[in-house]
């Protein structure tokens, strides 16, 4: 396990190198600068030479590379051409919250998915088997936004239980010492904003894990299907264990691997991807911040950006591997 760990922290900055540089070249493929955004507004050609040349971007693209690289491998990701704000600070105040957002989607949908997909095997052929899979297609059928409106509508205006955007209540003081806000508000005892911090993420969280539900629950069905077939299965009612220890200490463990393969990609997904969520909810997250950072045609901000996602979804991946082999040791074993 030690020597694979090593192998793919030796493969980390390849792969953060190959995406820095992807995407270094595709932003600058595509005609046009960040400059030239507000062209119309500058009305003296000087002046706009003279800002371009102060982003270095009338210099050639070889050396706008070598510097990008340069700055990089310092950990410098320069300031952002919109606002001039550090790219680290931006990353600082944006990542933590899809981070957030992205674990509470996970666990609702692994726990809606994964019970809902258990239940639908083994009461096979029945109300709750044809109701798990109605209800499987309709999340992977229903747009996004459209169950984030929904539950706007629901709970927060009609029922009055959530806000409808933010990331806290307007005028809650706490303290920031890592932006994690669960871990924040729990280190300095702020409870009430502790309470305010989870009704704010509650309906973007559940709108997200609402719609994955459907591929986890779909995806645990077929796999808990093949597992249930195993001799080890029929092994194991031939002893006389009781159903439910043979499905949930023997097949549900084996059916595992797929369900923890497509989590750590939906996370992936969801670091890079939640633009709609985000938007719906007004959530300060990365994906809106990314998605202005195209918009505005903000390299330092895109780069920066996607540079973390990547290093995010890396990590993500060897922790996915680890599991494998925790849940089947057989992986790291030769002999079998």
């Amino acid at each position: 396990m030690i020597l694979y760990l090593l192998k793919r922290l030796i493969w980390l900055p390849i792969v953060l190198w190959a995406v820095s540089s992807l995407t270094f070249l595709a932003l600058r493929i595509v005609p046009g600068n960040p400059i030239q955004t507000v062209q119309n507004q500058v009305m003296d050609k000087s002046q706009l030479a003279q800002v371009e040349a102060v982003w270095g971007l009338n210099r050639p693209i070889s050396e706008q590379y070598v510097s990008f690289l340069s700055k990089l491998v310092r950990g410098d990701l320069g300031l952002a051409m919109s606002s001039g704000v550090p790219i680290r600070r931006m990353i600082f105040e944006r990542m933590p919250p899809t981070i957030e957002l992205a674990i509470v989607s996970l666990i609702i949908s692994t726990g809606i998915g994964v019970l809902s997909g258990v239940a639908s095997v083994a009461i096979r052929n029945r109300a709750i088997d044809y109701s798990v899979r109605t209800a499987s297609i309709l999340g992977l059928s229903l747009p996004l936004f459209w169950v984030g409106i929904m539950l706007i509508i629901l709970f927060s205006v009609n029922l009055r239980w959530t806000p409808t955007s933010g990331r806290i209540g307007a005028g809650v003081d706490y303290d920031v010492i890592t932006n994690f806000m669960f871990y924040d508000l729990i280190a300095t005892g702020n409870w009430e904003a502790f309470s305010s911090y989870l009704r704010h993420l509650v309906l973007p969280g559940v709108t997200i894990g609402l719609t994955s539900a459907g591929f986890v629950a779909r995806l645990t069905r077929s796999a808990m299907l093949e597992v249930m077939n195993s001799d080890y299965i029929r092994t194991a009612r031939a002893k006389g264990l009781y159903e439910r220890s043979v499905i949930w200490k023997h097949a549900m463990r084996n059916a595992m691997l797929p369900i923890i393969t497509l989590q750590g990609l939906q996370f992936g997904a969801i670091l890079g991807g939640a633009v709609i969520t985000e938007r719906v909810f007004s959530y300060p997250g990365m994906g809106a911040w990314l998605l202005d950072g195209i918009l505005e045609r903000d390299y330092s901000v895109v780069q920066g950006g996607i540079i973390f996602v990547a290093l995010a979804y890396v990590l993500m991946n060897m922790l996915v591997d680890i599991l494998y082999h925790v849940i089947d040791p057989r992986l790291g074993n030769p002999s079998y």
